[in-house]
């Protein structure tokens, strides 16, 4: 196929459920040997579009023509056949085999008496080779970085010979250098004109990777533009269909003052786990943000869920509202009032099969055991309190909870935990994976409740949020706290990164 030759063409696509048109005539269009980029806020229709092209949904409207042929999909093995191959953010991979057995899976060399599996992982080899990715066949998946079985995926992909290839988020979870490897495989498969629709809410990467770029809002379509076209201000406000100053009059509620002369709601001293966080002082008073920096796997996620009872600590004590608690389960947290949202949202938030209703009002349900069922009414007045003042899309509650996007999903996990009205919110990268219009709407929330009283203690890998919205900064390195600071304005981003990487730091 020749360079820039059209491969997808979707035009005048529409896809509704019960209460929503998720896709509302919308065009695509997708070149070989191009990176394609498709943005849009959480809720805009970008994973419904995604789904729409790789047999997922079925169209109600529209035509999907590949390599200039109209295809119909009945399911994903349709879209794989006509070429069509996705990574997702959580990658589908069996992580019990063998890296060589993960690349092969369905496509095994056979042999006399069965599979033939020193060819089978010769062949592995021979497409991990050829995006450049150096790894034993023979060694078991789960022994490698999740960068690496992201790579893996996309070998699996390769096997196919797919023409087309989709990253949904793939770089949500990988630090710099995982994410330079990443792009490098991009940019080989680009030179074999494979066409790669990319996704990613990390706006400096879509500038940095991609070709073109297709913006939706609202599940239509905005436009299709070079990456030259448009500033990243520019691309924002189409993405928003607004110019973009919350982040601004967040900002200011870092200046706030607060009062630290009585008990706070939370104090630890030397609190620890062997293997996960060394002994950690800390507090956390009324109305405050503590937001924890560091890289991945510095000890921010084994800190706090220690502190809730997530993980037992080996040793140190914590007092809340100055009396000694001892907080060795997350139902001893509820019971003080303190709620956790976990980073990983689909294993330990949400709950795909419930609706919206019943996802948030679970942690009330939790809290006063089966047999005292919250009634009706309660149930419906908090759901339709908390879908309004979170701004929760599609505004129903009898939506299943997987027919959300990342945004609103995590918009309803943060509706769960205030429902129990808690005193000490912690919330671990309450924003990662999510669109800039919803980072600004539920970042904007946490100040306000942080000024009405409640304490928050914030973990992002983004560090102009936790800046942003942190009265006081825990820095965390190699599983150990090496410093705290109030959050003033003349310490910035360098500053922190300084931190992090000073030698000998304590």
């Amino acid at each position: 196929m020749s360079e820039n030759a059209v491969v997808v063409e979707m035009r005048d696509i529409s896809i509704e459920f019960p209460g929503v048109k998720a896709l509302d005539d919308v065009d695509f269009t997708l070149r070989s040997g191009e990176i394609h980029s498709l943005l849009g806020e959480n809720g805009a229709g970008k994973a419904t579009l995604i789904k729409a092209l790789t047999g997922v949904y079925s169209i109600d409207s529209g035509t999907i023509r590949v390599s200039g042929t109209e295809r119909t999909f009945a399911g994903t093995a349709d879209a794989q056949t006509a070429g069509i191959a996705t990574v997702y953010q959580e990658i589908n991979l069996c992580t019990n085999l063998t890296v060589g057995e993960n690349v092969m899976l369905g496509h095994e060399v056979p042999g006399r008496f069965g599979i033939n599996w020193r060819a089978t992982h010769a062949k592995a080899t021979t497409y991990l080779r050829q995006l450049g990715v150096d790894v034993d066949p023979r060694s078991q998946l789960a022994s490698h970085s999740l960068a690496i079985q992201q790579l893996i995926a996309i070998s699996r992909a390769m096997v196919v010979d797919c023409r087309v290839l989709v990253l949904d988020e793939p770089t949500s979870s990988l630090d710099r250098s995982e994410v330079e490897q990443l792009f490098a495989v991009m940019r080989r498969l680009r030179s074999r004109n494979v066409a790669i629709l990319f996704v990613s809410h990390f706006l400096d990467q879509v500038y940095e990777i991609s070709d073109q770029m297709t913006v939706l809002r609202n599940g239509k379509l905005v436009g299709e533009y070079q990456v030259g076209e448009l500033s990243r201000s520019e691309l924002i406000s189409k993405m928003l269909g607004r110019e973009l100053d919350e982040l601004e009059s967040i900002a200011r509620n870092a200046s706030r003052t607060i009062d630290r002369t009585g008990n706070p709601i939370l104090k630890v001293t030397g609190l620890g786990r062997k293997g996960g966080i060394e002994p950690t002082d800390l507090d956390v008073y009324d109305g405050e943000i503590v937001g924890f920096a560091g890289l991945l796997g510095s000890g921010r996620t084994e800190l706090v869920r220690v502190i809730y009872g997530a993980d037992r600590s080996d040793h140190g004590a914590i007092e809340v509202r100055g009396k000694s608690v001892r907080l060795s389960t997350p139902r001893h947290s509820s019971d003080h009032k303190i709620a956790f949202s976990s980073e990983d949202r689909r294993a330990e938030g949400i709950i795909g099969d419930l609706t919206v209703a019943e996802n948030i009002v679970l942690g009330i349900q939790a809290k006063r055991g089966w047999l005292r069922r919250v009634s009706k009414a309660q149930s419906d007045e908090v759901v339709a309190h908390y879908i309004e003042s979170l701004d929760i899309r599609p505004a129903s509650p009898h939506i299943l909870m997987s027919n959300l996007s990342g945004g609103n999903q995590q918009k309803v996990l943060l509706a769960r935990w205030l429902a129990t009205t808690p005193q000490l919110l912690i919330l671990d990268e309450p924003t990662r994976g999510i669109d800039i219009g919803a980072k600004a709407e539920i970042q904007r929330e946490i100040a306000k409740l942080a000024a009405a009283g409640l304490g928050v203690i914030f973990i992002s890998s983004e560090l102009d949020e936790v800046l942003r919205l942190s009265q006081r900064v825990v820095v965390l390195r190699d599983r150990r706290k090496i410093a705290e600071f109030d959050n003033h304005e003349n310490f910035d981003i360098d500053d922190i990164v300084a931190l992090i990487a000073k030698e000998g730091a304590a």
